[in-house]
């Protein structure tokens, strides 16, 4: 069945253009939910990391608690647990973000140039996917790790009152 002509121009390129958009905008929307985790992570690094300065600060001070210290000195390793699992979370995601752009890209790349991508778009949708959800399993696992912290050690010692 042939399709109507309006104005010169007929559907079918329409059409496909329009699919094209749709099917573009999966990546995308990825994208978006990406960057919503990346401020996550960067935001709870940025908590963790006022954490070690203030347990440095503690340490440093003038105080001879050794039970004190050793409770600080557990509370720094966690919190660089902590660190190593955020950064590697943030990298994860920066990977499944930049994937995510390199399947759209590979999206427009193949209507503009008419070939078959089928093979790229999988690799690089799937490596968005991979990325993401490794980056919400190492947030998963600093969450652990700062649940079982908690749990174990107490929170962090608070500095002593400076004696006027």
């Amino acid at each position: 069945m042939a399709l109507p002509v309006l104005a010169g121009i007929s559907a079918e390129p329409i059409d496909s253009v329009a699919h094209i958009i749709q099917i573009a905008l999966t990546p995308v929307f990825m994208l978006s939910g990406i960057g919503t985790l990346l401020n996550l992570f960067n935001t709870r690094l940025a908590r963790v990391s006022d954490h070690i300065e203030q347990a440095n600060a503690l340490l440093t001070d003038d105080n001879d608690d050794p039970d004190r210290n050793h409770t600080l000195e557990k509370h720094l390793v966690r919190l660089h647990r902590r660190t190593l699992m955020l950064d590697t979370a943030i990298l994860a995601g920066g990977l499944g973000g930049a994937a995510s752009c390199g399947a759209a890209f590979v999206l427009f790349m193949g209507s503009v140039r008419d070939s078959s991508v089928a093979n790229w778009l999988v690799i690089m949708f799937g490596l968005a996917l991979a990325c993401t959800v490794g980056a919400l399993a190492l947030f998963l696992g600093d969450s652990l790790i700062a649940w079982h912290g908690l749990k174990r050690e107490g929170p962090m010692p608070r500095p002593a009152p400076k004696v006027a």
